[in-house]
Protein backbone atom coordinates (compact mmCIF):
# COMPACT_ATOMS: atom_id res chain seq x y z
CA UNK A 1 0.00 0.00 0.00
CA UNK A 2 1.26 3.45 -0.76
CA UNK A 3 0.17 6.72 -0.08
CA UNK A 4 1.09 10.54 -1.32
CA UNK A 5 -0.06 13.52 -0.22
CA UNK A 6 1.17 16.81 -1.96
CA UNK A 7 0.73 20.40 0.09
CA UNK A 8 2.04 22.37 -2.65
CA UNK A 9 4.15 21.35 -5.63
CA UNK A 10 7.33 21.39 -4.25
CA UNK A 11 6.06 19.98 -0.75
CA UNK A 12 4.30 17.20 0.13
CA UNK A 13 4.42 13.10 2.10
CA UNK A 14 4.91 9.57 0.85
CA UNK A 15 4.29 6.40 2.37
CA UNK A 16 4.02 3.09 2.00
CA UNK A 17 3.33 -0.19 4.43
CA UNK A 18 3.41 -3.69 3.90
CA UNK A 19 0.24 -5.20 5.88
CA UNK A 20 -0.10 -8.93 6.35
CA UNK A 21 -3.73 -10.63 6.93
CA UNK A 22 -2.97 -10.73 10.57
CA UNK A 23 -2.31 -7.12 10.97
CA UNK A 24 -5.32 -6.35 9.07
CA UNK A 25 -6.87 -8.76 10.81
CA UNK A 26 -5.51 -6.31 14.38
CA UNK A 27 -6.07 -3.26 12.76
CA UNK A 28 -9.94 -3.85 12.30
CA UNK A 29 -9.76 -4.90 16.14
CA UNK A 30 -8.68 -1.92 17.09
CA UNK A 31 -10.76 0.15 14.80
CA UNK A 32 -14.02 -1.13 15.98
CA UNK A 33 -12.71 -0.84 19.69
CA UNK A 34 -12.51 2.68 19.25
CA UNK A 35 -15.63 3.22 17.64
CA UNK A 36 -17.74 1.18 20.17
CA UNK A 37 -15.75 3.11 22.66
CA UNK A 38 -16.02 6.44 21.65
CA UNK A 39 -20.01 5.24 20.92
CA UNK A 40 -20.14 4.76 24.43
CA UNK A 41 -18.64 7.38 25.68
CA UNK A 42 -21.11 9.94 23.91
CA UNK A 43 -24.09 8.26 25.00
CA UNK A 44 -22.80 8.50 28.82
CA UNK A 45 -22.08 12.45 28.13
CA UNK A 46 -25.67 13.04 26.29
CA UNK A 47 -27.72 10.75 28.63
CA UNK A 48 -27.13 13.19 31.51
CA UNK A 49 -27.55 16.68 29.54
CA UNK A 50 -31.11 15.55 27.79
CA UNK A 51 -32.31 15.34 31.86
CA UNK A 52 -30.83 18.68 32.26
CA UNK A 53 -32.41 21.35 30.33
CA UNK A 54 -29.30 23.66 29.48
CA UNK A 55 -31.67 26.95 28.34
CA UNK A 56 -33.60 27.35 31.50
Amino acid sequence: MEVEISFTKNTGLRASADVSSGGLLSIAALVSGILLSTAVLVHVATRDAQSKSLWR
